[in-house]
Formats: structure tokens, C-alpha cells, sequence
């Protein structure tokens, strides 16, 4: 094979594997909630993919890779519009590493992955319709524009010393988690979550589906990291997913130590989002790492997940699956490492990387609470105590997710 069709191919497993990361937020999403809301998230965790890749290809690509016009707000245009060479087939000098068609795919999986993160933090309380509006605007639009800023060439792009993220820990997910904290605050917390103003545990119903779900994503974070080369470059892929590997198993290590030393029980479910604290935290820089950097980079995220899981629910506030936590917190955390550790520490590094930080928080924070806001106020966004006690299932779908086998569930 040539270069050009290695590169290609490879980006082909990659974009599957983020494909099957969805797989692994839904597994995670109903194992960490109650049974009575199943069908719910999975409705919603399969909306989210099918509408995200068809707004992507109506808008979202061109809108996040504007081409020659690098505005702050650049557009190219709707659909796709492939470049042909003079016989009218596809150029295929458009990339060394892939073809248009596999670029538009491989990053049109990555944009459906910001509403998958609200989709767990809002979940058991949120209705479906305004869910899906939020969707429609969140992924159609907002995250977009947001990624043109580094991605597509924007501002980010061309500070003195460029804000660097390589495959998403601000881009993809601290535009989810920005916005499920904005969500989480403007939807209150579940019923039973507060007693007396202390926050209580809600159980999920299957932790082996929770468990099976974090072993997906982790897989998934082959393709999420090891596309993000954006070539089969043996030396970069293989350094980038050692440093996924090796922050992913330090993130889980130090948070269930972390846990242990603070409440004294060994905590599988923290366990579980100390792993997925430690894949976002090396993603900013994975390239960039060492081996080491990404163990200490892995180990200070998992730490992180232990005291900010504590902190969100002594701010009363109610994140089923954790997302916050992970997404944000963890995010935030991987980003400002580019600049601490790596081929690209130092003191100019890490100032970029706190603008990135505060531009996307700017615009998520902003877009976010007006779209949830005006929802809100319009036709609402929380379910009716009913429905919230019998379960979304019942009242949003009319189904079941276990009908031969339910659980008396409060």
C-alpha cells in the first residue's frame, strides 16, 4: 500500500473506534442511574450521534474548518463540498494523511461526543424534547464555531505562542462539561438527592454495565488520541497511545487511593471515573508527553476526580454520571499540563493555555445558559415529580427497558 492509503486506513479504525466510544457512554450512562430511565438515555445517547453527524455534514464541518476564511466566525458554506482535481474525481493531495470524506467523518464523531456529556450530568430529570433542541443548537452550531478557534485556524491558533490542545481535553471536553454544569444548575437536583440539605447517594442499577462501558471508552480513546495524529506515523501513534495508556492506569490508581484515604472504602465507581479522569487529562498533550509526564499528569487527574466529585455535591449539586468532574474538571486540568509538562512546558505555554481555558468557557458558559435558559422559561426542561418517581421510560417512551424484571425503585 501506499502512504497516502496506510494513513488512510488507519484514520478509517480510528474514526470506528470513536464510534464505538457512544457505545461506551451509553453502557456508562444507564449503569450509573436507575433502571426506570433506561430507555431514556439510550434514546437520547442515539439521537445525539445521528443528528450530530448530520448536522456536521449539513454545517458543522465548514462552519469549524472555514478554509481560506479564518474569520472569528468564519463559514464556508452548507453541505459538503469535496475538491475535485481537473478530471472531476477527488484530489487526493487534500491531506498526506487521509481524504476529505474520512477528515469529515473522523471529525463529525467528534462532535456529537460534547452532548454526550450533558447527556449523562442532566440525566433522570431532564425531558426529552428540550434535550434534543439543546442538541440541535449545541452540536450544530456552538461547537463548531468553538473548534474553528484552534481547529479551524482561528484566533487560538495564531497567538504568539499557539494554544495547543491535540485531540480535545478543552475542545471536546470542557465544551461538554461547561455546558452540563450550566445544565446541572438550571435543572436542580434529583428527588431524594438532598435530605435535610446533605446530599445522599442515588445508586446505579448495573455497575457491571458501568464497568463495561469505562473498558469501551478506554478502548475508543485508541482511535480519539491515536487519530488525533492525523497520520499512521508509527513513532507518534505509538507514543500517544502509550501516554493514553499509561495516564488512563495512573488516573484510576490515584483516585481509588485518593477515595480510600478520604472515606475508607474501596470505591469501584470512583475507581472507574479516575480512569476516564486520567484519559481526559493526558489528551491536551499526549504527543507531547513522556511516558512519565503522562503518570504524573494521569495520577494529579484521578486525585482531582476524588475532591471535585466531593466539592459538586457539597455545592449541592446533582451529576448522575459524574461528567462534570471528568469532562470539565479534568479537562481544564489537562489542558493547563501542556504548559507544566512535555516538549512544550513553559511559562508563554502555560499563559495560552489559560486563554483557551477562558475563551471556551466564555462561549459554552454563555450559549449554554441561553439555550437551556430560554428553554426554561418557554416550554421548560424538567419533568413533572410524577414521571420523575415512575421513571422516564413510562411517560417519555411509553416502554421498558426490563419488562420482565423490575425493581422496586424510589
Amino acid at each position: 500500500m501506499d502512504l497516502l492509503t496506510t494513513n488512510n486506513v488507519w484514520m478509517m479504525i480510528c474514526t470506528a473506534l470513536v464510534f464505538f466510544m457512544h457505545l461506551g457512554f451509553a453502557f456508562l450512562e444507564i449503569g450509573l442511574t436507575r433502571q426506570k430511565n433506561t430507555i431514556n438515555i439510550l434514546f437520547k445517547n442515539i439521537f445525539i450521534i445521528t443528528v450530530g453527524l448530520l448536522l456536521y455534514c449539513i454545517v458543522g464541518f465548514n462552519l469549524m474548518y472555514p478554509g481560506e476564511f479564518n474569520g472569528f466566525l468564519g463559514f464556508a458554506g452548507f453541505g459538503l463540498d469535496a475538491p475535485l482535481n481537473d478530471a472531476g474525481t477527488l484530489d487526493m493531495a487534500y491531506n498526506e494523511g487521509y481524504t476529505y470524506w474520512t477528515d469529515f467523518l473522523f471529525q463529525g464523531m467528534f462532535a456529537a461526543t460534547a452532548a454526550t456529556i450533558v447527556s449523562g450530568a442532566v440525566a433522570e430529570r431532564m425531558k426529552i424534547g428540550p434535550f434534543m433542541i439543546f442538541t440541535v443548537i449545541y452540536v450544530g452550531l456552538i461547537y463548531p464555531i468553538a473548534g474553528s478557534w484552534k481547529w479551524g485556524g482561528g484566533f487560538l491558533q495564531t497567538l504568539e505562542t499557539p494554544f495547543y490542545d491535540f485531540a480535545g481535553s478543552t475542545l471536546v471536553h470542557s465544551v461538554g462539561g461547561w455546558a452540563a454544569l450550566v445544565a446541572v444548575c438550571l435543572l436542580g437536583a434529583r428527588i431524594g438527592k438532598l435530605k435535610d440539605g446533605k446530599p445522599q447517594a442515588i445508586p446505579g442499577h448495573n455497575i457491571p454495565l458501568a464497568t463495561a462501558g469505562v473498558f469501551i471508552l478506554w478502548l475508543g480513546w485508541f482511535g480519539f488520541n491515536g487519530g488525533s495524529v492525523l497520520s499512521a506515523d508509527p513513532e507518534l501513534t505509538s507514543i500517544t497511545l502509550v501516554t493514553t495508556c499509561l495516564a488512563a492506569s495512573a488516573g484510576g490508581i490515584a483516585a481509588t487511593l485518593v477515595s480510600f484515604i478520604r472515606f475508607k472504602n474501596m470505591d469501584l465507581t470512583m475507581f472507574l471515573n479516575g480512569i476516564l479522569g486520567g484519559l481526559v487529562g493526558i489528551t491536551a498533550g499526549a504527543d507531547q508527553m513522556s511516558p512519565t509526564d503522562a503518570v504524573l499528569i494521569g495520577a494529579i487527574a484521578g486525585a482531582i476526580i476524588v475532591f471535585a466529585v466531593y466539592l459538586i455535591d457539597r455545592l449541592k449539586l446533582d451529576d448522575p454520571v459524574g461528567a462534570i468532574a471528568v469532562h470539565l474538571v479534568c479537562g481544564i486540568w489537562g489542558t493547563l499540563a501542556v504548559g507544566i509538562f512535555g516538549n512544550l512546558a513553559s511559562g508563554a505555554q502555560f499563559v495560552s493555555q489559560l486563554i483557551g481555558v477562558a475563551s471556551y468557557a466564555a462561549i459554552c458558559i454563555t450559549s449554554s445558559f441561553l439555550i437551556i435558559f430560554i428553554i426554561k422559561k418557554t416550554v421548560g426542561i424538567r419533568v413533572s415529580e410524577k414521571e420523575e418517581l415512575e421513571g422516564l421510560d413510562a411517560h417519555e417512551h411509553g416502554m421498558d427497558a426490563y419488562p420482565d424484571f423490575r425493581l422496586n425503585e424510589h
